[in-house]
Formats: C-alpha cells, sequence, structure tokens
C-alpha cells in the first residue's frame, strides 16, 4: 500500500509500504477514505524527529470502512463506516472507566513515562503506524472506532477523530463562567473550532492570530478577532473587557509558537542533531517556543482559567510563575480524551453544520501529494488551514 512516511526534519514522503493485517484478536483493518494533516503533525515535521525513525507511517486523523476484523473486535463488522480517534484505548481500564481514555492504562506507554499509544506519533507514544495511508490496522478496535452513518460526505465527521473533540475539551476545561468570554489564542483547526464551540455555547469569543486567512475564516463565524501582527494583543484584549482580561484563555498552538526566536533557533538545532544527543536533550530542557502560553497567561483575568490544548515537547521550558500564582490562575490541559466528548458532539454533526465543519478544509489532496500538502501547512502558504489527504 501507500503511506505518508517520515524521512527526516521538514521532509516526509509517500512510500510502498507492506500493507497492515491483523496481529491481535481485538485488531480491526480499516480502507482509509479521508486522512487529515494535524497541527502535531507539524511538529513531528519540524520539531520532533529525534523521537521518529525514518519510515514511520503518520497521521491521526484517519476514517474509512472496515475490511477485516479480528476474532475480538466486538461488534464491528465488516462494511461499518467508522472514524478512528487518535488515543488507542481499551475502554475498560481503570483509566478508561473514568472516561480518562488518553491515559488508558492498557495501552500506556509506562517505559516511556507517557500516556495511552496515539496512532503515527512517536516513540513516546508506542510508535504505532499512522492513518495516513491507504489501510490501517485498528488496535482495541472492540472500543476505538466510532461508526457513522452512510450517506454524508466524509468531511461531516473526519474531525470526530481529533479536531472537534478536543476542541470540545478545550473549551470545558476553560471552564468559562455563564455568560463569560474566552481569548483563544492561535486560529488553526483547533483554534478555529474551539471558537465555534464556544461561540454556539453562547460565550463571548475573542481570537488572535497573526494570518489574514485565519481571522477572516474565524470572522465568518461570527469571532471577534485580534492581528497579533500589529497590536498590544494583552492591552487589546484588556480595552474589550473593562481592564480586566477575558474570563478564561485557550492556548490552542503548542510549541511552535510565532513570537518565540530563540527557543525556535533551539528547537532547530536540537532537531538536527544525532538522535543519541538531542532526544535526552529534548526530555530535560526547556526547547518550546511559548508565546501562545505567556499570552494566554497575560491576557486571562485575575482567577481566571487557561486550558492547554496545544501540544508541548519541553521539560524545562519557563514560566511565570510568580505572575500564574500572583493572579491565581488555574491551568487545565492534556491530550483529548477523544470518546468522552463525542455523545455530546455527533448530534451537532447534521445539515445545519452548526459548527460549521464544512468551512474548515481548504485542501483536498491525493495522498501521493502530502508532501506538498505538510510544506503549504507549515508554512502558512496557498491559504492553508486544513489539508485532508484522499487515499
Amino acid at each position: 500500500m501507500k503511506a505518508v512516511t517520515w524521512q527526516k526534519p521538514d521532509e516526509v514522503r509517500v512510500e510502498q509500504v507492506p500493507d497492515p493485517r491483523i496481529q491481535q484478536p481485538n485488531d480491526a483493518i480499516i480502507r482509509v477514505t479521508s486522512t487529515a494533516i494535524c497541527g502535531s503533525d507539524l511538529h513531528l515535521y519540524e520539531v520532533l524527529g529525534p523521537f521518529l525513525d525514518q519510515g514511520d507511517i503518520l497521521g491521526h486523523e484517519p476514517m474509512g470502512i472496515v475490511e477485516e476484523v479480528g476474532s475480538e473486535a466486538g461488534d464491528l463488522a465488516v462494511g461499518d463506516r467508522v472514524v478512528i480517534p487518535f488515543n488507542i484505548s481499551c475502554g475498560h481500564c481503570w483509566m478508561c472507566s473514568r472516561g480518562l481514555f488518553a491515559q488508558c492504562e492498557t495501552t500506556q506507554n509506562r517505559d516511556q513515562g507517557c500516556g495511552a499509544s496515539l496512532f503515527g506519533f512517536t516513540k513516546l507514544y508506542g510508535q504505532v503506524p499512522g492513518g495516513q495511508a491507504e489501510y490501517l490496522r485498528v488496535p482495541q478496535a472492540q472500543f476505538g472506532p466510532i461508526k457513522v452513518p452512510d450517506g454524508p460526505p466524509d468531511e461531516r465527521f473526519l474531525y470526530l477523530s481529533d479536531v472537534l473533540p478536543t476542541s470540545w475539551q478545550a473549551v470545558q476545561y476553560a471552564d468559562i463562567p455563564d455568560g463569560g468570554s474566552v481569548a483563544v489564542f492561535g486560529l488553526g483547526p483547533i483554534g478555529q473550532m474551539s471558537s465555534r464551540i464556544a461561540r454556539h455555547l453562547g460565550f463571548r469569543v475573542i481570537a488572535v492570530d497573526s494570518v489574514p486567512e485565519r481571522l477572516a475564516m474565524a470572522q465568518r463565524h461570527g469571532i471577534e478577532t485580534i492581528n497579533g501582527a500589529d497590536t498590544d494583543v494583552t492591552q487589546e484584549i484588556r480595552d474589550r473587557t473593562d481592564g480586566r482580561g477575558t474570563d478564561s484563555a485557550i492556548d490552542a498552538v503548542g510549541m511552535e509558537a510565532h513570537g518565540s526566536p530563540l527557543p525556535q533557533a533551539v528547537q532547530k538545532v536540537a532537531a538536527k542533531l544525532p538522535d543519541a544527543i538531542s532526544a535526552p536533550l529534548m526530555k530535560v530542557a526547556g526547547v518550546d517556543r511559548t508565546a501562545a502560553l505567556l499570552g494566554a497567561v497575560d491576557a486571562v483575568r485575575r482567577s481566571g482559567t487557561v486550558s492547554i490544548s496545544g501540544v508541548y515537547g519541553g521539560m524545562a521550558d519557563p514560566l511565570p510563575m510568580l505572575t500564574m500564582f500572583d493572579k491565581g490562575i488555574r491551568l487545565a490541559m492534556g491530550q483529548a480524551h477523544v470518546k468522552q466528548w463525542v455523545p455530546e458532539i455527533l448530534p451537532l454533526l447534521t445539515d445545519d453544520d452548526p459548527l460549521g465543519v464544512h468551512d474548515l478544509e481548504t485542501h483536498a489532496l491525493p495522498l501521493d501529494e502530502a508532501a506538498h500538502g505538510y510544506d503549504i501547512f507549515q508554512r502558512k502558504a496557498d491559504n492553508a488551514i486544513k489539508v485532508v489527504l484522499k487515499p
């Protein structure tokens, strides 16, 4: 089959690789019909190379048709149309029984000190072959796959794999009070959907980015915006909120935030070092670009909440602890517990489309053009906000 493989920093390639096969009784094989490039994939593309091997198959936002099932795959059947959550969880362990699926103890990577395994990610999370491919092996298929109806186009359901649950959790973790406000930092796919979800739930949203196309997309959905390229963002947010700041803030960017030139240089140098040097360095050093997180800390009001959905990788990132303690800021963060949120999201994926899922994809490309998709998404070129690959 064809699959998108990591080669080295800033290089992916579509290659012929062996077809996946059933390895465990609770496995399934799906034929992938749509698979998206995520902002987290860009972290692998540029920064997290020390935790990848050449040839690793990328991708964790797939959906498709079940082609084969193991003997213990529950009620999953050949022909079912399914979306595959990015985290691999069993549904019955101590963590899963509490809805904490991203911390599944069955697939947890204890040797790395990390949580549940993820599709198409790194050695830290199981190095499980990903879904930017023609076919995908799905472990824990008795629980993970989300069945969706036949008929509607893939784009109605595809974002159940990651974007929608991650954004929903970001808003829930922000703990916005009734009638309250939230500042969203970053208008990539997660920031776009976090903004739309918060507005759908009745909150005031002020979103920050510096890319005109991303600002314009948010404005189409009734979101207040601030162009961070030419504005003192904190002061502008305070001016719009009686001098206090928003009740809550969401960091939807993570480790590659613009406006952090020194950490950016460190990231690029670390990514090009031999893995034996760079991987241990990244595990103990503060290598993230934290401009978005620092912006959220500044912009939120005293006793407000900062919700972090952007992925970070450094173990010793400097934080303004005095400011955070003095302001009484609460932090909430982590990988999304996808299936915890699906029951609330799925009823919204209707013809009325209140979350605007049909207005997120900017590029639909053949799988063979994945390298181009990564390139334009990383450079924010050609108006790329969300790239979907079609195997």
